[in-house]
């Protein structure tokens, strides 16, 4: 029985990680801004923390002001998981989440698998529930390039597949507006440098800050635009010649830059990038998103897979 996290993550050539970590596993047991972390039952925010299922209202364990983020004050991510099996190349963990835990309604049964296919690794959720229930999984990893001291993701390019962004209110909670990004700073439709970008936007060169960022970085959803490929978004590093691809069956995703991040003297602003493959934050009260309703004892699956270049 364990905290289950994405902790780890190397090429072999470079013996070196990818993705930020805590250290010591006992640091998993504390406050850790979801680092690693598989996030639900509701990953991102539902608003004013409550939604209706037919006539029923549900009433959510809020923590972030009136607002619900991540499942609540003990999502997922504070969960113990149980390991079901484990290979070389594979390891698949479970968790059943009771009725009414944190508010949500349905029992919940959670497989998450990780496996390693040639240079790519993916990330799988199975799930199921005994009444209708929102729900809406994703892995938060924060990624990092640099081999030897991981500052900051300034010297990294990101590119994404879409062209519409999901406008928010000042408590990063969409307006059910879609936007489109084009002449925005929100554009990443080809490679840009994410320091430059957030450069852009601490130092208010544009004209006109959208209220879908704060005034540091990027928290902002993606509209990932649909292809054959299920491909959503590239990162790489200009000082070496690493590379990922990410891809996902989901129709979102999260661009968060660690403006918030802040763990004792391990972690800072800055020193990582999430890329949170998911549905649309508050979507149970947003009749016009791809809808997280999942039907009694019906299976449900995503994935995201990360190719390694």
């Amino acid at each position: 029985m364990l905290v289950q996290v994405f902790s780890r993550f190397f090429i072999k050539k470079k013996k070196n990680n990818l993705i930020l970590n805590l250290g010591s596993t006992k640091n998993y047991k504390n406050k850790n801004l979801y680092v690693g972390a598989t996030c639900g039952r509701y990953a991102g925010r539902i608003s004013n923390s409550k939604f209706k299922i037919k006539k029923n209202v549900y009433y959510l364990n809020k923590n972030e002001n009136k607002n619900i983020l991540h499942g609540g004050k003990k999502g997922f991510d504070r969960f113990i998981w149980e390991k079901k099996s484990h290979s070389k190349k594979k390891i698949v963990y479970q968790l059943f989440s009771k009725h009414l835990d944190q508010g949500f309604p349905g029992n919940l049964n959670v497989m998450c698998t990780y496996e390693l296919r040639n240079k790519n690794l993916i990330i799988k959720y199975n799930y199921s529930s005994d009444k209708y229930t929102h729900v809406n999984l994703t892995n938060h990893c924060y990624w990092n390039f640099n081999l030897i001291k991981k500052k900051n993701i300034f010297n990294h390019d990101l590119k994404i597949n879409s062209t519409q962004y999901l406008e928010v209110d000042q408590t990063l909670i969409p307006t059910g507006k879609i936007k489109k990004t084009n002449k925005t700073v929100n554009d990443f439709k080809n490679f840009f440098n994410l320091g430059k970008k957030i450069n852009l936007i601490k130092k208010k060169k544009i004209k006109k800050i959208s209220n879908t960022i704060n005034q540091s970085g990027f928290d902002l959803t993606y509209v990932v635009k649909k292809n054959p490929r299920n491909y959503v978004a590239s990162l790489r590093n200009n000082n070496n010649d690493i590379k990922i691809d990410i891809f996902s069956d989901l129709p979102g995703v999260q661009l968060y830059t660690s403006q918030g991040l802040r763990y004792k003297k391990k972690l800072y602003p800055y020193q990582g990038i999430c890329l949170e493959t998911q549905f649309f934050p508050d979507a149970p009260n947003n009749k016009n998103f791809p809808t997280t309703l999942i039907i009694p004892n019906k299976n449900y699956t995503c994935f995201t897979r990360f190719k390694i270049n």
